[in-house]
């Protein structure tokens, strides 16, 4: 069974955010945007420990198209999304979050 996905509420907001932007950017973007995002999510699920390690026991997962970076942490039964990142932007921001 695969672990449940359980976001901070300030990832979300980036999540949302990001989205709105590329959308904004070009029509249709942002839903490629969070295409990639459901990609990342569903390796994290079947493979939690297979991205590198960020800070502690938080793991940093890059997107392939996009300059972002999904950031977590890995417990018995769930993974807890703390960040949504872009990769050229204020690093270790979200270490409150953990």
């Amino acid at each position: 069974m695969s672990p449940q996905l359980d976001f901070h509420e300030s990832a979300e907001l980036e999540l949302n955010e990001a989205a709105d932007f590329y959308d904004l950017r070009s029509p249709g973007l942002g839903s490629d945007f969070l295409d990639e995002i459901e990609r990342g999510l569903g390796h994290m699920a079947e493979h939690p420990e297979a991205a590198a390690p960020a800070l502690g026991n938080v793991r940093k997962r890059i997107l392939a198209r996009f300059p972002y970076s999904i950031l977590y942490s890995v417990g018995e039964d769930r993974i807890r999304i703390l960040a949504i990142a872009h990769q050229k932007r204020r690093p270790f921001y979200w270490r409150g979050r953990m």
